[in-house]
């Protein structure tokens, strides 16, 4: 709790005198007032969460979360066996051929997978950090998914995790998750949090249909209705009704937060955990920004709640951080505009240098 504790308080509001600078110079680059749109006003979000007018975003990170529910598959709702969790692990660092690989490897961002939690063994020697509370949250029909100490331990792992990441170098993170079945805890995350309808917030996650999806909701509404979880206290939340890998990518939004790191959120599961997030913190999110509008059902809702809006659009419901570090790359090109433009004043000097030459 220490650990988690220190973080929290290290977390500031944002600088307005930064802002009021970034969004000066923004006013004065070679071109008409707001004509790159949100692209500005991305840059000048960044340069307040880096404390710096001259923001910088060059080592890029993704840190995947990795955890089974046993709720899922006990419930028989589960759209793929429990064993794609680990044979995912195993693509994410051997073979390096999942959508985040590609994804990653385009906008130039290292892949970090973390064992929070799944069920089955894989090869101890990939490259991962080991940080696996137990073999799956439990079912949340029946309990809650783990005890409060061990929501806690979820915390803090994803801030450890985060911590050694950014002593490598770090200017701007995204985070990812894969586990079998992670929608389902999320649906009820969103529903709680927010006051939604449950059967508005849950839809097919990976692919399920019809009846599974009908069992599904139900599986939902008995969690919170069995759980009662406490609506200030975000780490009962998350131990009510969550999961490790959503509780570590939690702990994650919270330690970039205190480090003054800007997040990408991914789609509908990374939400979920920036939900526990500002339960826990509320001064993180503004350090959080959401990426893409994840095209599973409730997604929008959420953002609703939150009044964000999404920086990208593109029906994408992959989950593995991959729609963040698109909105990575956005956040490079946002910053170099602000950076690398030319104000109308530092133009005319070198026009007239120029003329001076000639």
């Amino acid at each position: 709790m220490n650990l988690l504790r220190k973080t929290i308080g290290r977390i500031k509001p944002l600088n307005s005198d930064i802002i009021k600078k970034a969004q000066e110079r923004q006013d004065n680059l070679t071109k008409p007032r707001g004509a790159f749109g949100r692209l500005e006003d991305l840059s000048i979000k960044i340069a307040a969460i880096q404390n710096s007018i001259k923001p910088v975003i060059k080592d890029k990170a993704v840190l995947l979360f990795a955890g089974d529910h046993l709720t899922v598959h006990e419930e028989n709702i589960a759209s793929a066996p429990i064993d794609v969790t680990t044979q995912m692990m195993v693509n994410f660092v051997k073979y390096k051929g999942a959508g985040v690989n590609v994804v990653a490897q385009s906008v130039g961002a290292r892949v970090v997978v973390t064992d929070m939690g799944v069920a089955l063994d894989y090869p101890k020697e990939l490259p991962i950090y080991h940080k696996a509370i137990e073999r799956g949250a439990k079912n949340i029909t029946k309990g809650p998914a783990m005890s409060y100490e061990d929501a806690v331990k979820c915390l803090e792992s994803g801030i450890e995790v985060f911590l050694e990441e950014k002593k490598k170098g770090l200017d701007i993170l995204a985070v990812g998750e894969m586990g079998i079945g992670n929608t389902t805890p999320s649906s009820a995350i969103y529903a709680f949090i927010t006051g939604q309808d449950v059967d508005s917030v849950t839809g097919p996650g990976a692919g399920i249909i019809d009846e599974k999806i009908r069992r599904k909701r139900e599986v939902v509404k008995k969690a919170i209705e069995l759980n009662k979880p406490e609506i200030t206290d975000g780490i009962d939340i998350l131990a009510k009704l969550g999961g490790f890998e959503i509780g570590a990518m939690a702990g994650a939004m919270l330690g970039a937060a205190s480090e003054k790191t800007p997040v990408m959120i991914d789609g509908f599961i990374a939400t979920a955990a920036a939900l526990i997030a500002i339960k826990v913190a509320p001064e993180c999110e503004a350090y959080l920004i959401p990426a893409h509008h994840s095209a599973e059902t409730g997604y929008g809702k959420v953002m609703d709640f939150l009044k964000q809006k999404p920086l990208l659009d593109l029906g994408m419901r992959l989950g593995e951080g991959t729609g963040a570090l698109l909105g990575i790359s956005l956040a490079e090109i946002a910053v170099n505009i602000l950076n690398d433009m030319t104000t109308f004043q530092e133009a005319a000097v070198v026009v007239a240098a120029e003329r001076h030459t000639i």
